[in-house]
């Protein structure tokens, strides 16, 4: 917890409060969270301690449509409250930027264990395993809520969602690359072999077969809130790129620490034996398919490479973000430094797999 690093007028918030949000007692205490990449994240205290959480969208001009969208995360999270899958309380959503000169939804606090570092240090190894296999169970039992069952329909097409996502990514990923330094007047500038990428992901005869789930969109281990002692999830955060598309992308997202290296983790934790007690990603898939019914065997290596060039796009804006200052997260220029390396670690896969392809083609 950080003092404010992004003020806002807490006045106007607690008259909002005061009208709209019964739950909470104002006056009220607000920290913000050191992390959060993308929105902006307050810790309320009210006047009689109890604790509420609140995101908002950052302030200024937003490059990207999709992003920051905490309308859609209040609507993911609410319409799952009536689902026995473990989402927090939401409380209130403003849509009014008059208020505190962005949209802002306030939920439930939850009171758990959040592990910044998936290798989970400082947990024997019998929980750890049994952490993860929690984490996988409970993406699992997200897969098989039915969209139009709680509401969230009118996020559905049959078809088509990684064409959609490439299109979605290859325009938010021009238009970070223009994004110029406030104080440098540098470019952010383009990302390492973006159009042979993007011409290989719009191939349809590559892609894996259409599936229709929820998907969270960055559904990951420092997402999810799990018990204080038992290895149970109590809850699933940050849900702005929530959608229904397929399942293979919160798989991949998840398990992305067996493959991706970025700041702050250790790829070689994830190799077999180094951390005991994580499971292998064998272990992974298998415990996937026993709780979902799909194999995602066959696709792994399709999906990998797409999350690779995909985590590669997300650093991009984490670095226009901080070019503009808008950066949520106090590590952002540390995590931006990943991303050409991100960049080239999605093109040697996408290579990968084309020689691949172009061996089964001879066969």
């Amino acid at each position: 917890m950080a003092e404010v690093r992004q003020p806002i007028d807490i006045p106007a918030l607690e008259r909002y409060i005061s009208q709209n949000v019964l739950d909470i007692q104002t006056p009220v205490d607000v920290k913000q969270f050191g992390f959060g990449q993308s929105n902006p994240t307050y810790q309320l205290t009210a006047a009689n301690g109890k604790k509420f959480v609140m995101r908002k969208k950052p302030p200024g001009s937003l490059l990207s449509k999709t992003a920051h969208n905490v309308e859609r995360e209040y609507k993911f999270i609410h319409a799952l409250e009536q689902t026995d899958l473990p989402v927090p309380k939401a409380l209130c959503l403003c849509k009014d930027s008059s208020i505190i000169g962005t949209p802002f939804y306030i939920m439930e606090f939850l009171d758990g264990r959040i592990f910044a570092d998936p290798a989970m240090p400082g947990i024997n190894p019998g929980e750890r395993n049994a952490l993860w296999r929690e984490a996988i169970y409970t993406l699992a039992k997200l897969h098989q809520v039915l969209p139009d069952d709680v509401g969230l329909g009118m996020f559905s097409k049959p078809t088509g969602f990684y064409s959609r996502q490439i299109a979605t990514f290859k325009e938010i990923s021009m238009l970070q690359a223009q994004v110029r330094d406030i104080d440098t007047t540098d470019p952010v500038g383009e990302l390492l072999h973006l159009s042979e990428i993007v011409r290989f992901f719009e191939n349809r005869g590559t892609q894996p077969k259409d599936r229709r789930t929820l998907v969270h969109g960055d559904y990951k281990i420092d997402n999810i809130v799990f018990h204080k002692t038992e290895p149970r999830v109590i809850g699933i955060l940050d849900w702005e790129m929530a959608t229904v598309g397929h399942p293979l992308s919160d798989f991949c997202n998840l398990t992305s620490p067996y493959f991706l290296t970025v700041t702050g983790q250790d790829v070689n934790n994830f190799r077999m034996g180094a951390v005991v007690g994580l499971p292998t990603r064998a272990d992974c898939i298998r415990w996937y398919a026993e709780f979902s019914v799909y194999d995602v065997s066959p696709d792994i290596a399709w999906g990998d490479a797409f999350m690779t060039w995909r985590s590669s796009v997300v650093l991009q804006g984490i670095k226009a973000r901080y070019a503009q200052r808008q950066a949520s997260s106090a590590k952002a220029h540390e995590y931006a430094k990943d991303m050409i390396p991100m960049a080239l670690s999605a093109w040697q896969r996408v290579n990968e797999l084309q020689e691949q392809l172009a061996k089964a083609s001879k066969l």
